[in-house]
């Protein structure tokens, strides 16, 4: 039986600020080992017979951060759906049911979240082995994490007796959501709880029935969402107008806190969801006085502490368990049994207007990043880096003129009706309302530095006159 990996990547990590933001959330960052979550998610499934290709769901901001870290990867996948909302895991879930049962009617779906850590893969292979049986017969099954801890930023499910016809499956007692401290002291205890994981198997066909059956009309919106998107290069675009009548809900409120036949498969494993600073405390690797860092990072009479520092030296002094991130636009200090009330203070800075919620001086986009240095009255200094076969789109610009210093690479650039070669220490200028584009036709990355002169200096002062990425607000 074809089992399809469905990975929802529509979280915003906001408890993990300021290294997590809207425009870059925490799936697209290396957290844990060298590979971003999303990456290590994929890789999970790939390249094993078990699985047929996974199919990704994410946001259509997200639509190039996909694209090229699975690309840089080497992991061929079905498709990239892209959500032109977020619209919660219900949504995604019915939406990818939807496209895959037009392929595969008979196939079933695992879906997974993103941005889990899970170090023993084998141990999850095994669980959806032990849960297929039951998800053949038409149920949607879970899988419980054993808890190691009383976690209070966990959902847990209660156990119930063992099902006759699945080996290794439980039916399910009840759900409670995230509990007080206390709470999940007393369920902790008793033994007969698993944490939540948020991952399903589940027949297409039978998800699309249960939301059927839950919200009459969900299963109809998403097969319209699907039926009548765009294909735009690798992405599959979800129909703006439809998707937005698919109920904004999640998963465990739609389906599985009302079907009969939810089942549960207790797994013994080492897994987190990297919910918090406090979470990947837990996973890093730490030096003998329990702190975990990454950047430069000094201490003494300091123990238990998580740092992040993106290029700044982090000294700290007769402190314990505290989370200390310095990144370029941005100092976060707090308690680190605290990380779980993170959100409260990241929507007190939306509700400001914090654009540093959002985005950061870094920014990515299809043909390398760039980032942001200085900025002044009149002028602005950036470092763009453009990978090997990158190209920005033919463009031009109405307040601003630009100068350009090759620091390593070669550049192509067009100018007019000129067409230039750049070497490094060479530059060129670009005048107000002047066509012009740069690529990399080189092997190697290619950086420079430009200046931005003029009278206004904002992101959307970019008419684009061509793009290969089919680019034209973003």
């Amino acid at each position: 039986m074809t089992v399809v990996p469905v990975i929802l990547s529509g979280g915003m990590g906001v408890r993990l600020w300021p290294l997590s933001r809207e425009a870059r959330p925490k799936q697209f960052l290396s957290l844990v080992g060298d590979d971003s979550l999303i990456v290590s998610t994929a890789a999970r499934f790939f390249d094993t017979q078990a699985y047929d290709r996974p199919w990704i769901i994410a946001h259509n901001d997200h639509r190039f951060i996909v694209a090229e870290q699975l690309r840089e990867a080497d992991i061929d996948v079905a498709g990239i759906l892209l959500e032109p909302e977020s619209r919660n895991t219900a949504a995604a879930i019915a939406s990818a049911a939807a496209q895959i049962v037009t392929e595969n009617p008979d196939a079933m779906m695992l879906v997974v979240p993103s941005d889990h850590v899970i170090a023993n893969t084998d141990a999850l292979h095994a669980a959806v082995g032990r849960g297929v049986p039951a998800a053949h017969a038409g149920r949607v099954v879970t899988f419980g994490i054993k808890p190691t801890s009383p976690h209070s930023g966990y959902g847990y499910i209660e156990i119930a007796e063992p099902l006759a016809d699945a080996p290794g499956v439980n039916a399910i007692a009840r759900f409670v959501e995230k509990p007080s401290p206390e709470i999940a002291e007393e369920i902790f205890d008793t033994g007969d709880y698993f944490w939540n994981s948020g991952m399903f198997l589940i027949g297409a066909e039978t998800a699309l029935q249960m939301f059927d059956v839950a919200v009459p009309g969900f299963r109809k919106s998403a097969e319209n969402a699907v039926s009548a998107a765009r294909k735009d290069l690798d992405f599959l675009r979800l129909d703006e107008a439809s998707y937005s009548e698919v109920p904004r809900d999640s998963f465990d409120r739609v389906v599985m806190e009302k079907t009969d036949q939810g089942a549960v498969v207790p797994v013994y494993m080492d897994w987190s969801d990297i919910g918090s600073w406090d979470a990947l405390w837990e996973h890093l690797p730490k030096d003998a006085a329990g702190n975990a860092s990454s950047g430069e990072f000094i201490a003494e009479d300091t123990r238990d502490c998580v740092v992040y520092s993106d290029d700044q030296l982090v000294a700290l002094m007769g402190v314990e368990n505290l989370v200390v991130v310095a990144s370029d636009d941005g100092v976060l200090v707090m308690p680190r049994e605290r990380s779980q009330e993170l959100r409260t203070l990241v929507d007190k800075l939306r509700a400001s207007g914090r654009e540093e919620v959002a985005t950061s001086r870094t920014g990515y986009r299809p043909w390398g990043h760039y980032r942001n240095i200085d900025v002044g009255d009149g002028f602005k200094v950036k470092r763009i880096v453009v990978r090997s076969g990158g190209q920005l789109s033919l463009q031009r610009h109405q307040h601003r003129a630009e100068h350009w210093v090759i620091v390593q690479g070669i550049a192509t650039i067009e100018r007019g009706d000129e067409t230039l070669e750049l070497l490094p220490n060479q530059s060129v200028y670009i005048p107000v309302g002047t066509n012009h584009r740069l690529a990399n036709n080189g092997t190697d990355e290619l950086h420079l530095i430009e200046v931005q002169t003029g009278d206004y200096l904002g992101e959307d002062d970019i008419e684009r006159l061509d793009d290969v990425y089919g680019r034209t607000d973003d």
